[in-house]
């Protein structure tokens, strides 16, 4: 069979799919080692009766829902591959606004950043390449995602720090940058059966107190890990913006704003977290952001 006729024979089978010749494109590519601008330059090409079978079994996974990251074992994020598992979540377009955010930061030079539940480490990894003066660490209570953290973070020569823990439990100092996006849907949101979510890893999205609760924790935990006017940036639900703006202001943050995605939606929340005169006092030798 021609590599189009497979395209159009695939795109069909996966008309349930909202992406389905993306997907069909991506599978063939994987299955070939080559890229999509290849496919369609070769288009005429004739697939041999192993890549065929390889192309076909994949296509069987995908018709049941299963992710394409998951059957090709990467997905891009910021121009870059990263490996995906089954024990991380896969990088999403929308997460890249937390990067956008954070690198336009008034931060100094070499700033001390953790990426907190970093799953494959495409945050805090990206965070690293972008700017290779700042000291990264990546934390995760999984040791499994810590795994393709660090496999990621070899692939793509970041020197990155991988710790285990939960959020900031296992850090030591204090941070110019805290990044994280953490769980934050409700254990009753109807979009867990649906789509891609529904073979990522639970613990990795579901969150008590109607999604806020890691939320919760980790800008408590933030407020004695950051230096006076240190940054916090969330990844949070579309709904939440409001309430994660509460979260930080209570806090004692100040200049706290919300950052929508690329679909105009409410995504990442960030603030400058300030000190009294009193408190500076009691932490000498804080930076400055």
């Amino acid at each position: 069979m021609r590599i189009d006729a497979a395209l159009r024979d695939a795109r069909s089978r996966l008309a349930s799919s909202p992406s389905a010749a993306l997907d069909a494109e991506l599978l063939l590519c994987h299955v070939l080692g080559q890229t999509r601008t290849w496919l369609f330059t070769w288009s005429d090409r004739e697939l041999n009766t192993a890549q065929l079978a390889a192309f076909e079994a994949l296509l069987a996974r995908r018709e049941i829902g299963e992710p394409v990251a998951h059957l090709t074992g990467e997905r891009e994020f910021f121009g870059r591959p990263f490996r995906v598992t089954a024990d991380t979540l896969i990088p999403r377009p929308d997460t890249e606004t937390l990067i956008e955010v954070a690198l336009a930061l008034p931060l100094p030079a070499a700033s001390r950043v953790v990426d907190l539940g970093a799953g494959t480490g495409a945050i805090g990894i990206t965070l690293a390449l972008e700017q290779p003066d700042w000291q990264v660490t990546l934390v995760d209570l999984s040791e499994a995602a810590l795994q393709v953290a660090r496999q990621n973070a070899k692939q793509l020569n970041s020197p990155v720090q991988c710790l285990s823990g939960s959020w900031l439990t296992p850090c030591d100092g204090l941070f110019d940058l805290i990044v994280s996006n953490p769980p934050y849907i409700d254990d009753a949101d109807h979009h867990l059966q649906q789509g891609d979510v529904r073979f990522e890893p639970r613990s990795a999205l579901v969150a008590a107190d109607h999604g806020l609760a890691d939320l919760v924790e980790i800008v408590r935990q933030a407020t004695s890990k950051l230096v006076a006017g240190g940054w916090l940036m969330l990844e949070h639900g579309f709904e939440q913006g409001a309430a994660v703006r509460s979260l930080l202001v209570d806090a004692g943050f100040d200049t706290v704003r919300t950052e929508q995605d690329l679909g105009g939606n409410d995504r990442v929340t960030l603030g400058r977290f300030s000190v009294n005169d009193e408190q500076s006092t009691a932490k000498p030798g804080l930076t400055q952001g």
